[in-house]
């Protein structure tokens, strides 16, 4: 860890905008150097139309939450959080969920940091990232934590 976090204002993140998250899932099975996925912007609220939260098709798993949610260009713009849970979807509606996640927006975050006294930018960078370039940037803001 030791990267440079660009939270990007709330008015810079829009709809179908592709992401990346970046963190640690299930590492009792899959690897434990962390995960790298590619999605989109799928909403700009939550469950419930909760606006502190983005929706989208970056998938994700247990061990995510806490990871960044990046832009095409490197800048911060979430916190994952969570998934829809699947089974209990397919139980009230019948349907099984695809890609169905969350991340608290980098705004929510800014305003949690203000509240700590955590000093952040809000500068951000306009220059396109490729996947692997991107990987190394989420990489970099990224430490395994274990809670037991």
């Amino acid at each position: 860890m030791g990267g440079t976090m660009r939270l990007v204002p709330v008015a810079g993140v829009h709809l179908g905008e592709g992401v990346a998250a970046f963190g640690f899932p299930l590492t009792s099975v899959l690897a434990s150097s962390g995960n790298f996925t590619l999605g989109n912007v799928t909403a700009l609220a939550g469950i419930g139309d909760d606006t502190r939260f983005l929706q989208i098709s970056t998938p994700v798993q247990p061990g995510n939450s806490g990871g960044p949610l990046l832009d095409e260009n490197g800048n911060f713009v979430g916190v994952v959080t969570s998934k829809l849970n699947a089974l209990k979807t397919v139980v009230a509606i019948g349907d099984l969920p695809q890609n169905v996640n969350f991340a608290i927006k980098a705004g929510v975050l800014a305003t949690f940091l203000e509240s700590a006294w955590v000093e952040f930018q809000t500068t951000s960078s306009s220059t396109c990232l490729s996947p692997p370039d991107l990987a190394d940037v989420a990489n970099h803001l990224s430490a395994f934590v274990r809670c037991e």
